[in-house]
């Protein structure tokens, strides 16, 4: 019988992205409901699951998982009339989701502002490619060709913008929030495995 084995590390960065992607509830249910659009901690919280989770099943699972269990959430309350719309797009989003989990894994392997601010660029351009292609595609607003998809994206560049807004300041947050939490207790700190 194999034995579980408690790693503080991994229990406080799912935390932190359990914590984060409660802030997205709170802040959707007590606003305007599209007034916050996409000022979202998704972004940041690929980013710190790809950037901090070594396995790779985490790392795609815990930030895929906080998104679905928080979509849930708002799917049957708030956006209950959007449900039917949002099915295909969310297949979308979703796929986005794990590029930029891959993004974190491979930009920040080493953790520096330059290359955190890069692969916020870089993730904010996979969400605005990937995810309106899921707005665009066999949407009746947008006629079905290059044109129709540039519109698309076009239409989409002020809830871009609130994307990257939203994972600058969420990932200021969880990123400097572990970095501090880890010079506090090293426990936290990645084990090198000696054989």
């Amino acid at each position: 019988m194999s034995q579980l084995k408690f790693n503080p590390r991994n229990v406080t960065v799912l935390l932190m992205i359990l914590v984060i992607t409660a802030l997205r509830l709170l802040i959707t249910f007590n606003s305007d409901a599209l007034q916050f659009a996409n000022f979202s901690s998704i972004g940041a919280v690929a980013l710190f699951g790809g950037a901090y989770f070594k396995d790779n099943v985490k790392a795609f699972a815990f930030p895929l998982l906080s998104l679905f269990l928080s979509d849930l959430v708002l799917y049957t309350t708030i956006y209950r009339q959007y449900v039917d719309m949002l099915l295909v797009q969310e297949l979308y989003t979703y796929l986005a989701i794990a590029l930029m989990v891959l993004v974190g894994k491979v930009m920040l392997k080493k953790l520096t502002i330059v290359n955190l601010l890069a692969s916020t660029i870089a993730i904010t351009l996979i969400h605005w490619i990937v995810s309106d292609f899921g707005s665009w595609y066999k949407n009746p607003l947008f006629t079905q060709n290059l044109a129709g998809y540039w519109n698309c994206l076009v239409k989409a560049i002020p809830f871009e913008i609130r994307f990257l807004e939203g994972t600058l300041i969420y990932g200021v947050v969880l990123f400097g929030a572990f970095e501090i939490l880890k010079s506090k207790f090293p426990v936290l700190k990645l084990q090198t495995q000696r054989f």
